[in-house]
């Protein structure tokens, strides 16, 4: 390899040489067949390969290389990298499409339909962020709890969830999770938020809110002083705060 291909991120199908022996004794031979694998170059600088089927399919997890072990033992397949970017592309489109279809009747209230078209989404891209929101605010509208909450926990396991482009849908959905009354995990849902973001004073907003529907008087109080002390002037936890001053029973409006 040159040294220009060594100062790229990493992305495409490489091959590697795998050998074996079939029969024994006497009869043994070796025999030597290619085994395909996309790998990338993440963000961070790890470089991850994942075996392609004879269709470019995906399959088994992912391993981690180091960049001399690829370059040592694999060796690039142009050609079949762009059969995988092409097929990539169309996926992606497929992706793209289906997600709209689901925003479309989620609006409009059709949760079943959003739910199918989010479903043909996570068939081809289960990471996806958009369709993992949306699917899981299909469930919570329709009270199916237990299913949200295996979105939830796929969501925060996704670092992009809590990304700036899907701030919107990320703030929709931990409301949703405290309105459903899955306080517990809007609590976990808003406690990931924050390791990425540990000042976002909304973020211990929403925590104060979720505390309170769990009747937890100390870390509501808590949340919310830090809400106020990075933000002196935030609306919404200034009436909260007034409302737990004069309280005499019921709850704060939604």
């Amino acid at each position: 390899m040159d040294s220009d291909f060594e100062k790229q991120r990493i992305s495409g199908v490489f091959s590697q040489k795998i050998m074996s022996s079939i029969g024994t004794g006497t009869t043994a031979r070796k025999t030597e067949t290619l085994a395909y694998y996309f790998v990338q170059e993440n963000d961070s600088g790890d470089i991850e390969a994942q075996g392609l089927g004879p269709n470019n399919e995906l399959f088994g997890g992912k391993q981690t290389l180091s960049r001399e072990e690829l370059l040592g033992k694999f060796l690039p397949e142009p050609q079949r990298s762009l059969e995988y970017a092409k097929l990539r592309l169309a996926q992606q489109q497929a992706v793209q499409k289906a997600v709209a279809r689901g925003d479309k009747f989620l609006k409009q209230g059709a949760h079943y339909s959003a739910e199918y078209e989010y479903n043909k989404a996570l068939a081809i891209e289960e990471e996806n962020v958009r369709a993992n929101f949306g699917i899981g605010l299909c469930y919570i509208a329709r009270g199916e709890n237990d299913k949200a909450h295996e979105v939830f926990e796929r969501l925060v396991k996704l670092e992009a969830a809590f990304s700036e482009e899907h701030k919107h849908l990320f703030n929709e959905f931990g409301i949703r999770l405290r309105m459903a009354g899955m306080y517990d995990e809007a609590l976990l849902y808003y406690a990931r938020a924050l390791t990425l973001a540990p000042d976002d004073e909304n973020l211990h907003y929403n925590m104060a809110r979720a505390a309170f529907g769990k009747g937890e008087a100390g870390p509501t109080a808590q949340h919310l002083a830090e809400c106020l002390r990075l933000n002196t002037n935030h609306s919404e936890a200034l009436q909260f705060l007034a409302y737990l001053g004069r309280r005499s029973g019921g709850g704060p409006p939604e």
